[in-house]
């Protein structure tokens, strides 16, 4: 047996040893899709930072800095950005109004917060996060697949169905409690791995400035913020669709229910400078091995493998196998919180509010826990059958999150105005905007990145349909 399947099974039985550990929780709905409430201020700061980053921070941010160089830090200073936003504009408003309306849904807190009775709100919300949550999922299906034919060369068929077989597993029996804990424990192991790496990489190659010696005899743009295009229309789009990137933060489901799961507000004040300092630390990591990846290997057809390539070749075995590991965590911490948000909006959106279940708290858990199987086989399937870039791939479903919930959650939280017809306005005009931009206009703006125009749209609708409506309310 290899030293790295042995590392494998050992992180295997860790994350099965924390979901068996778990399982208690997961009689209940508030148990199953957020523990209850009552995560420490560590374990929601890693939840959120591992949960928001996924496969792309290690496959694709890594590729990112491979190919453009120093224009990738553009995407970290607009992530270190959009999360400080986040915990600084939502983060407590979301935890006060979800602990007085007793939600443990995104939906469930807008549904409270607009009294819409007819359960509009919920019904688009359960459309928008179930279309984009597939996205996201095959994405990391996809990025389970890469790491291990990079790894171990298994093949990307079979790696696909054993980490979703892993992931769905430890998900289903230990529930929202288990992914929370199991993210702090890969968020810990990204963070090492991306300290680690970069500086193995660099000192590989001879010292940063043997780093920037090669990479300005490649390319002279790999070293400056406009990137290999220089000083040119398209590098300033880029730049400012590298920033947008961490925009999402402010508004994507999956991340607002860290908030809300927080044992108290006060909490969520030590987790925020947890949460901005690793993101921080994330980032930088990946941006460098990246560009210590290119002077080490130049040349390489796809950029998203070079992490891997680097841990087979530079790592003692035990490090690479720690390495995949790494990898796989920050996969595995992003799709089980997908998979516990597809499921709470089916069973505590869907079947219980809109539909009216009159079963059982603890039969709609084991309901969910059977819908989160269900959700994880149609992220295989997709994935098995085709390979898209990851970082692009997932972006596009960050962004059509992003761009429906964001707008809509600000506005909730500061604008008193708000009202039904300006918050369903704007969910679907974010919602729409990024999948027609995406779909038929991206090309003719320089590829700006989709959220940009979506949660444009969608918070320009919000308060306009708002002030429109609450006037001829009053009249």
């Amino acid at each position: 047996m290899s030293v790295i399947t042995i590392v494998f099974l050992v992180y295997l039985a860790v994350l099965m040893g924390m979901a068996l550990w778990s399982r208690k929780e997961t009689h209940t709905m508030s148990g199953y899709f957020i523990a209850g409430k009552k995560l420490p201020p560590w374990v929601v700061a890693f939840s959120t930072n591992a949960t928001g980053e996924s496969g792309w921070l290690l496959l694709g941010l890594t590729g990112m800095g491979y190919a453009v160089g120093a224009q990738a830090f553009w995407v970290v200073a607009g992530e270190v950005v959009g999360i400080a936003l986040a915990w600084l504009l939502l983060s407590r408003r979301i935890k006060r109004m979800a602990d007085a309306s007793d939600s443990i849904t995104v939906p469930d807190l807008l549904a409270a917060r607009f009294d819409d009775s007819r359960q509009l709100l919920r019904k688009v919300s359960v459309l928008i996060i179930l279309v984009m949550v597939g996205a996201y999922v095959a994405a990391q299906m996809v990025a389970t697949g890469k790491a291990f034919d990079g790894f171990t060369g298994l093949d990307y068929s079979t790696g696909v169905l054993v980490g979703a077989s892993v992931i769905i597993l430890y998900t289903l029996v230990g529930g929202y409690k288990a992914v929370a804990w199991t993210d702090l424990f890969q968020g810990i192991l990204m963070l090492l791995g991306l300290i680690i790496v970069p500086l193995i990489a660099i000192d590989a190659a001879g010292g940063w400035a043997a780093v920037v010696s090669v990479l300005e005899s490649q390319d002279p743009g790999l070293l400056t913020p406009w990137g290999p295009e220089g000083k040119s229309t398209i590098a300033i789009v880029g730049i400012f669709s590298f920033l947008a990137v961490g925009l999402p933060f402010i508004g994507v489901p999956q991340l607002m229910v860290r908030f809300m799961s927080a044992r108290s507000e006060q909490s969520l004040v030590p987790a925020m400078a947890i949460s901005v300092v690793v993101i921080l630390l994330f980032d930088l990591g990946a941006v460098l091995t990246g560009m210590a990846g290119r002077a080490l290997f130049p040349g390489l057809e796809d950029p998203e493998g070079i992490l891997p390539l680097i841990s087979t070749s530079l790592l003692h075995p035990v490090l690479g196998g720690i390495m995949m590991v790494v990898v796989l965590a920050a996969i595995m911490s992003t799709v089980d919180s997908l998979l516990i948000l597809a499921s709470s909006a089916v069973v505590r959106d869907y079947w219980q509010q809109i539909r009216g279940s009159n079963l059982t708290d603890r039969a709609l858990a084991n309901r969910g826990k059977w819908v989160t199987v269900f959700i994880g086989l149609i992220g295989i399937a997709f994935a098995l059958h085709q390979t898209p870039l990851i970082f692009w791939f997932v972006l596009f479903a960050w962004s059509g999150l992003g761009a429906a919930f964001g707008p809509v959650l600000l506005c909730a939280a500061w604008y008193r105005g708000t009202t039904l017809e300006g918050a369903l306005a704007g969910m679907l005009g974010g919602f729409f905007t990024t999948v027609v931009w995406v779909l038929w206009l991206k090309p003719y703006f320089f590829d700006l990145l989709e959220v940009v125009p979506g949660f444009l749209v969608g918070l320009a609708l919000t308060i306009i349909v708002s002030k429109m409506t609450a006037k001829r309310g009053s009249e």
